[in-house]
């Protein structure tokens, strides 16, 4: 039997599909995935299956166990905020899942990227991923069901801290120490990948996807990682709404932060931002769309400069503005 078959007898067995014809359709997955649409007697469905290695350049290996980590995040969100994750509908064969599909709902990458730039959106998404975090720290529970921190250094740790550290002498004792830190620290819920790519604009505000690399860990890293696609976008395209976006995540979030001193959080994701700023020009998966060199060069010049002297992430985002202005 194909994998596709096993996924399709699968989705029979779940009670997803009939007996009839079964089409999986390829959609346009990240590097980690296979993901299908199915059309299904009671609606379209999407399919999603994790890769062992990732579709880039360098080698990149990550356990496929990973799609059931994020069936889990996916149902312990909404069950914080049902509005924050799409209904998992049932796991299959391969650690792949089945989820509803989601009619007229843009991902935010390309709204961002078609120039619709909406900061009050970018403060929803910081509102809805801080409620995740604050609902899930120190819990005990959670930090048992996200037992995933072998996942997460092969999918973030490596990839885009320490791979930079093995190739930059001068920086490398600052990554490895960050690395480190981000490693050691277990607060609360982290998606691991709460990119623009990784959220719909749905007429009830942002829904979250792929949360491959859910761990119980620091979640400044949530935080980090969707402030470094915004600014970059912003270097790519020059438009500072998008600085203005960042700034509005970062305030909303900080907002919503009651488990610990927010000035503490905001540092660290200070620290975090600087060094995904890097990766995305050094690492293994760099920005596509950066393809300047000038804009490469500001944002490894700038990143270099902020791992440094480490600032807060508000500080940050505000000085960032006077990057390519």
């Amino acid at each position: 039997m194909t994998v596709d078959a096993d996924i399709i007898e699968g989705l029979r067995g779940a009670g997803l599909a009939g007996e009839g014809n079964i089409v999986l359709e390829p959609l346009t997955g990240g590097v980690s995935c296979d993901v299908w649409k199915v059309e299904t007697p009671s609606g379209p469905i999407v399919v999603k299956r994790p890769l062992p290695q990732l579709r880039v350049a360098a080698e990149w290996l990550a356990p496929v166990e990973r799609g059931t980590s994020e069936v889990r995040w996916l149902r312990r969100a909404r069950g914080i905020d049902a509005r924050v994750a799409p209904d998992v509908l049932a796991e299959l064969p391969g650690h792949a899942f089945a989820m509803r599909f989601l009619p007229g709902c843009p991902v935010w990458k390309d709204e961002l990227m078609a120039g619709r730039v909406d900061p009050a959106f970018a403060a929803e998404v910081g509102r809805r991923i801080v409620a995740v975090h604050a609902a899930t720290a120190d819990s005990e529970r959670d930090r048992a069901d996200f037992p995933n921190d072998e996942m997460f250094r092969a999918l973030r740790v490596d990839p885009f801290l320490l791979y930079v550290a093995e190739h930059d002498a001068e920086l490398a004792s600052a990554l490895r120490t960050l690395a480190a830190e981000l490693s050691a620290r277990k607060i609360a819920l982290v998606h691991g990948d709460v990119s623009p790519k990784n959220i719909l604009v749905s007429a009830d505000g942002p829904v979250f996807l792929d949360a491959e690399c859910a761990v119980y860990g620091d979640p400044a890293f949530d935080l980090a990682f969707c402030t470094t696609h915004l600014l970059l976008k912003a270097v790519w395209s020059g438009d500072a709404r998008l600085t203005e976006a960042a700034a509005a995540l970062a305030a909303a979030y900080r907002g919503g932060i009651d488990w610990e001193a927010a000035d503490g959080l905001m540092l660290r994701a200070g620290a975090l931002t600087a060094a995904l700023l890097l990766a995305r020009v050094e690492g293994k998966s760099p920005a596509p769309y950066l393809t300047a060199p000038d804009h490469k060069r500001i944002v490894r010049e700038q990143a270099r400069a902020l791992i440094a002297r480490a600032s807060p992430l508000d500080e940050l985002v505000a000085n960032w503005k006077r990057t390519f202005a």
